[in-house]
This record gives C-alpha cells, structure tokens and sequence, in this order.
C-alpha cells in the first residue's frame, strides 16, 4: 500500500503521484482513499476529471464499488490551474481522456508546491500505451500500479478487453462492454476476434486459404 508523504511547505515542491492500471483495478478506489486522507487532514483538496465522463455523476468521481467523493469536470487541461489555486492537494481522475497539456499542466502544479495525484487507465484496449499516460509516469515521482483480477483465469489482469465490437480509442463504458483480462486470457480473445474477422476458425484457415488464393504459375 502506498503511504503518503507530508506536504513540506518549506521545500516549496510539490510532487506527482500516478496510479495507472486496466479497468476495474481500484484506480479510482485508490485515488478517492488518498484524497479523503488529506481532507481528514484539513488539507485544501481539489479534484478534477474530464468533462467527457459522466458514467455515474455529472460532478462526482466514483469508483466502481461506488465509493465516491466531489470533482469539478474540465473540458481541458487547461482549466485545472485557475481552478487549483492555493490547494494543498490536486487530483485528477481519468487522466487518459486528457490532451497532452495535462502532462505540463501537472508539472507546474507541482513546481507550485502542490501535491498532484493523478489516476488513469495506462493502456488502451488494443494494449497500447494510452494517451498522456506515459509522460505522466516518467515524469512523476511516484507510480503505483494496480491489477484486476481476470474473469477467464482468476490471475492478475492487466488488459482492459473491449468486447463490444467498435474501434473507437475513446468509448466510455462498464462491465458490459469492457473485461480486465491477463495477459494470456487477452492474447487469447484477440486472436479470437482477428479470426472472426477473416472469416476463419483456427490459424491454420489463414494459411489454408492463402494457399487456395495463390495464383498458379502458368508455366
């Protein structure tokens, strides 16, 4: 579990914390525990998240296990700092659906001397890195990686698998369209879907019918 530093005001620096994980890890479980801590510290906490969620509240962040705390939704990165304003503590929730300025806009947060917690899916669903996600865990002093549990082998899940069929990098969703998955589980369902796609049951189709497909030489 990670324990918090105190907020040193006489180092002036603050410092970035990102919790990254798949889907139904506890991010934002994780994010609200350590925000509330700072509350019940009389801490001044502000916590932001992208206008674009509003899953389950239009002005809260909540969890999965409806744990839930106060946010203000931002259309961009770049209304955080007027609103942070002599805050002790910042969070940020769903980093992920920021633009790249959330990167910067954290950085200077932090060179105010405020603490920024940030929390965000580190992977999309085709399990590539996801948006300002990298930049945000190379520039931050502290990155807690949490897991799911994979509902096909009961191992530590990583990939947030997409199961409804849309290749949008960006769609909101629960467990109706998204399942955390190991890495074998995933690599599994991928290769699944890439089958259906061609047509074909097994991977020994493809080369079947590449076969049946190749022209014949004349001579």
């Amino acid at each position: 579990m990670f324990l918090e530093n105190t907020v040193n005001h006489k180092e002036q620096f603050g410092w970035i914390e990102v919790i990254c994980g798949s889907m139904f890890s506890g991010k934002t479980e994780e994010l609200i525990r350590r925000l509330k801590r700072a509350q019940f510290a009389k801490q001044k906490v502000e916590i932001f998240k992208p206008a674009v969620d509003t899953r389950y509240d239009e002005e809260m962040v909540v969890s999965h296990d409806a744990n839930e705390i106060r946010s203000t939704p931002v259309p961009a990165a770049a209304n955080i700092p007027m609103l942070a304003d002599g805050c002790d503590v910042v969070g940020i929730d769903e980093a992920q659906f920021f633009d790249d300025e959330i990167v910067q806009v954290c950085n200077d947060l932090a060179n105010r001397g405020i603490r920024v917690i940030v929390a965000g899916l580190d992977m999309d669903f085709k399990g590539n890195p996801f948006g300002p996600m990298p930049n945000l865990m190379a520039t931050a002093e502290y990155v807690t990686k949490v897991h799911a549990v994979c509902t096909r082998t009961g191992n530590l899940a990583q990939y947030s698998y997409r199961k409804a069929q849309s290749e949008d990098i960006v769609m909101l969703g629960e467990t109706e369209e998204y399942e955390p998955l190991s890495r074998a589980a995933y690599y599994k369902a991928m290769l699944r879907d890439r089958l259906r796609k061609m047509d074909v049951e097994t991977p020994e189709e493809i080369t079947t019918n590449t076969s049946r497909q190749t022209p014949q030489d004349p001579n």
